[in-house]
């Protein structure tokens, strides 16, 4: 009977492992780039080690329909990172190396996904 008990919390225990999701993982470094604040004056914002792998909706510019993209970004993490001009990570992306150079102001963008690859 004991044995019956032990076995049934072990397989308990290993079921409640398996059906747990893998562990989140996040990207070192800065991820950061620009958009326009409520009076019009450009802002900054930094994601600090973002979680990856992943799709963010930058919260700035979340809502296409009242807000202007966010502008220059500049991947400084150590992982890939697309960019998209819509919010979760649709419409046009763009690739950024890690640990990249600024882009121009002249890039658009809504979202971001970080692609887990070092």
């Amino acid at each position: 009977m004991k044995l019956r008990h032990a076995s049934a919390a072990a397989f308990g225990a290993l079921a409640l492992l398996l059906t747990q999701s893998a562990p989140a993982h996040a990207a070192t470094g800065d991820f950061s780039y620009r958009f326009a604040g409520l009076d019009g004056t450009p802002q900054s914002a930094v994601l600090h080690d973002p979680r990856s792998p992943g799709c963010v909706v930058l919260p700035e510019v979340a809502d296409p329909g009242s807000s202007e993209p966010a502008f220059a970004p500049h991947n400084d993490t150590d992982e890939w990172v697309m960019v998209f001009t819509e919010p979760d990570c649709t419409g046009d992306s763009w690739t950024l190396r890690p640990h990249g150079n600024p882009t121009s102001e002249r890039l658009t963008l809504r979202s971001v996904f970080l692609t887990g690859r070092h």
